[in-house]
């Protein structure tokens, strides 16, 4: 794993701690012990490991939406948090709430509007968007109509509408079906293709192996194992996800009867 000379890390935690305070006597509870990971521009790295491993506090951490209690976090050689690193970074949350009320293509404006994209591109790179994630046809109705798919399409979208260089997403293949997982995969694998470093977390292990350039398997706040598939496992990963055979039944039965 390097990064180029004059090229810093895409992410870097330095012996990165997180505690959560549990009672006003000071007494907390440990969410991440000292956790130290680098990854360089242009890769894939999974976070595998249970819940409570701390998985989404890292990710947190990195977006900038808590404080590390001892080390340091770092995009692209800022401090997680400051509004240079901001800029730099896509997050798609575990759970996203968004107003039903709105469009698919009304949701990316407004987000657009956050990360203070010119109105003169807002248009063409929403469009872009909605296209590279397969919503085009649903730009127009109501997210209160949305699959949970959908859902989760939509949130990588609003991610990724400002073009960031590096995109975390927590959680992302939750609750979706085998064709959702599939779709997913791909997207995050035409990201790396695209340039972009991508940080997702899972406790669901098949395809990561596909879908990662390195794994980070985290235990009880704690770094259990880190490194390239192969590393790990003393195989080369296949370049693209690949549905294992009762994903390819079921794949062909729900295609045949849509």
């Amino acid at each position: 794993m390097t990064a180029a000379p004059d090229v810093p890390w895409a992410i870097e935690l330095s012996g990165f701690v997180k505690r959560y305070a549990t009672s006003w006597l000071g007494r907390g509870r440990v969410a991440v012990h000292p956790l130290s990971l680098r990854l360089a521009p242009g890769q894939v790295l999974g976070l595998l490991g249970p819940n409570g491993s701390g998985k989404s506090t890292t990710l947190k951490a990195l977006a900038g939406l808590l404080a590390p209690t001892a080390g340091a976090c770092r995009i692209f050689g800022h401090l997680a948090g400051s509004n240079a690193a901001r800029a730099l970074v896509g997050y798609l949350p575990e759970s996203p709430q968004f107003p039903a009320y709105l469009s698919g293509r009304e949701l990316l404006h407004y987000c657009a509007g956050l990360s203070s994209l010119h109105p003169a591109t807002a248009g063409p790179r929403i469009a872009e968007v909605l296209a590279w994630t397969g919503l085009g046809a649903a730009a127009d109705q109501r997210l209160g109509t949305y699959s949970k798919g959908m859902l989760q399409r939509i949130g990588l979208a609003q991610a990724v509408v400002h073009d960031p260089p590096l995109v975390l997403l927590d959680e992302p293949a939750g609750g979706l079906d085998p064709a959702g997982r599939l779709a997913l995969h791909r997207l995050i694998r035409d990201l790396a293709a695209r340039g972009k470093t991508v940080v997702f977390s899972s406790h669901l292990l098949p395809q990561a192996e596909a879908v990662c350039d390195r794994i980070a398997i985290l235990g009880r706040g704690r770094l259990l194992s880190e490194g390239t598939p192969a590393e790990l496992l003393g195989v080369e990963p296949v370049t693209l996800p690949q549905p294992c055979r009762l994903e390819k039944l079921y794949l062909e039965k729900v295609d045949a009867h849509d």
